[in-house]
């Protein structure tokens, strides 16, 4: 049988606002791109709810976006299933019903494979992993108890396709989060839930353009192998995260979307140990 859909040509124009009646919680909602997800997400009409553990760091992140818009915060673990349900709970008190998750938070420990420790290893799985399984599956049950549709985009990492040393923990745990997404895309597809993930490469503070004798020799190294040869931006993955939440991507789902200014096609050698890289 033929489709009944309409040619996209002749379809009015898109509302210029992606997220526009639409309600976001975003965790890790204090980090370094959980803070400029919400930031766009209500740039693009959402209202927007930020989950930390971070209390302090929580309550300035959530002032800031007040600034510009209503925007709301709950305080939570995501690794615990009982905070999740009350954070949830909470952020449609406050928010509406929420109809998109952002699983923005995250925790990048350093330790070689001889030094490390069952409980060390645990730990990034806890929250890398076990968090996005829960906070998905409390919302996924209510948007089908609701009959209602969903949007699901988990931040994974480059080091999920490509392991670094000193961090096997947590390229593991990122990987375990790529083939998630894409078994809850597949068990929640016929319920309207979509579920897609962002992968980075390297995102800092400060956006570092061109090999220089200045930059830290991880920025060189990683540039080196980066064909848009600079490192990313939270504004970066914030965008590709607007875009597969919203009906733009209605198409879409099972993506983990590389964001790496080409890295994750480049050749890549050992890379030295570095804490703050993404």
């Amino acid at each position: 049988m033929k489709s009944t859909t309409q040619n996209s040509l002749f379809t009015p124009a898109r509302n210029p606002l992606m997220l526009e009646n639409r309600a976001a919680l975003i965790t890790g909602g204090a980090g370094r791109l959980g803070s400029v997800i919400a930031a766009t997400l209500q740039r693009e009409g959402a209202r927007v709810v930020i989950a930390d553990i971070d209390r302090t760091r929580l309550s300035e992140v959530a002032a800031k976006l007040s600034l510009t818009a209503k925007a709301w915060s709950v305080q939570g673990d995501v690794s615990q299933l009982q905070e999740v349900q009350k954070m949830v709970a909470r952020a449609e008190s406050l928010a509406g019903p929420i109809d998109i998750l952002v699983n923005a938070h995250g925790i990048v420990p350093v330790r070689n494979f001889l030094e490390m420790t069952p409980d060390e290893w645990d730990r990034p799985f806890a929250v890398n992993v076990r968090g996005v399984m829960l906070t998905c599956q409390v919302f996924a049950k209510r948007w089908i108890e609701r009959k209602g549709r969903g949007a699901i985009v988990n931040i994974s990492s480059s080091a999920s396709r490509a392991a670094r040393p000193g961090r096997p923990h947590y390229a593991a745990s990122k990987a375990a989060l790529n083939m998630l997404t894409e078994a809850m895309a597949i068990e929640l597809g016929p319920h309207g839930i979509r579920v897609n993930g962002v992968a980075p490469a390297t995102v800092l503070d400060q956006v570092y353009r061109g090999q220089s004798p200045d930059n830290p020799a991880y920025v060189n190294f990683t540039i080196q192998g980066t064909p848009l040869a600079r490192t990313g931006a939270p504004e970066d993955v914030a965008e590709a995260v607007a875009f597969l939440a919203s009906d733009r991507s209605d198409w879409t789902t099972g993506v983990v979307l590389d964001v790496t200014g080409g890295a994750h096609v480049a050749r890549r050698l050992s890379a030295p140990t570095d804490t703050q890289a993404k």
